[in-house]
């Protein structure tokens, strides 16, 4: 039985929308609907002028009988400044000071809400790069990786501090933790990555950088390639970075205890991201 344009409408835009990234051919929709190609190409040119209208995503349509219809989502910068803007305001609250001028982030990296944005503007960036999975450290880190992994559609790998028996033979590196310069060691299941993956690192929070400079040569030891970092808030730190090739969300550019008072605002990302000829 045939469905209804709007029906069909709904349910194409609701698969594209829950499979980011992959090619979905013209012959599984009419298929799906028993409708003809034609139908559902004039379908697809709807949603696809409404994806671009509402800076939902893009919609590539691909001719030829391998063709078919790939939903990429991205965020305008608009609706990103917005979000980031409600975002730093809810990170200079001064209930979030921790000792040692750490900010509590935890409760907004368990929203679902928050995470969805994060995950979709982070994956904005990447828009136009190969990414075959996005890497980080247990434990923080792994809603925001999960998030993005969704949005680009590729697996998350978590490192961690330990090896677990279950993940059989891992990989290991020393890394020099930029805040505390202490020696400490990370490790990657061998089976996580393949060699010459595209690999996006993402965390939660970042001082010196040491915990991304250690996944950096954890990525080199998989002889795998690092496409790009990008942290969810970066602190102050006074000393020398151990990475500067990285994007932030959210900067917490001073955090006095004695005053009980945070500042926050805007990381770079949206200058890097937006500011280098990217849609608005």
């Amino acid at each position: 039985m045939k469905i209804r344009r709007s029906d069909r409408l709904v349910d194409m835009t609701r698969y594209l929308l829950e499979h980011p990234r992959a090619l979905v051919s013209l012959k599984f929709f009419g298929e799906r609907y028993d409708s003809a190609k034609s139908s559902i190409s004039e379908d697809l040119g709807i949603i696809k002028r409404t994806f671009q209208e509402r800076g939902t995503g893009i919609l590539e349509t691909l001719p030829g009988a391998s063709g078919g219809a790939r939903f990429i989502p991205y965020m305008l910068k608009e609706e990103a400044e917005s979000f980031l803007q409600r975002v730093v305001d809810e990170v200079n609250d001064e209930s979030r000071l921790l000792p040692g001028g750490y900010v509590y982030l935890s409760d907004l990296l368990s929203r679902p809400d928050v995470l969805r944005q994060v995950g979709r503007l982070i994956a904005t960036q990447y828009l136009n790069q190969e990414v075959d999975a996005v890497m980080t450290v247990a434990t923080k880190g792994i809603p925001i990786a999960q998030s993005v992994a969704t949005f680009l559609n590729v697996p998350f790998v978590i490192v961690r501090n330990d090896s677990h028996i279950t993940e059989g033979s891992t990989v290991s590196v020393n890394y020099v933790s930029g805040s505390s310069t202490r020696i400490e060691k990370m490790e990657l299941s061998r089976r996580s990555l393949k060699r010459g993956a595209n690999v996006l690192v993402v965390d939660d929070f970042m001082k010196g950088g040491g915990t991304l400079n250690g996944m950096k040569s954890l990525i080199n030891e998989f002889e795998a390639h690092l496409v790009g970092m990008t942290v969810f808030a970066e602190g102050e730190f006074s000393g020398n970075r151990l990475v500067d090739d990285f994007t932030s969300l959210v900067k917490v550019n001073a955090v006095n205890p004695n005053n009980q008072t945070i500042s926050a605002e805007f990381g770079n990302f949206i200058n890097t991201v937006f500011g280098s000829g990217m849609e608005k």
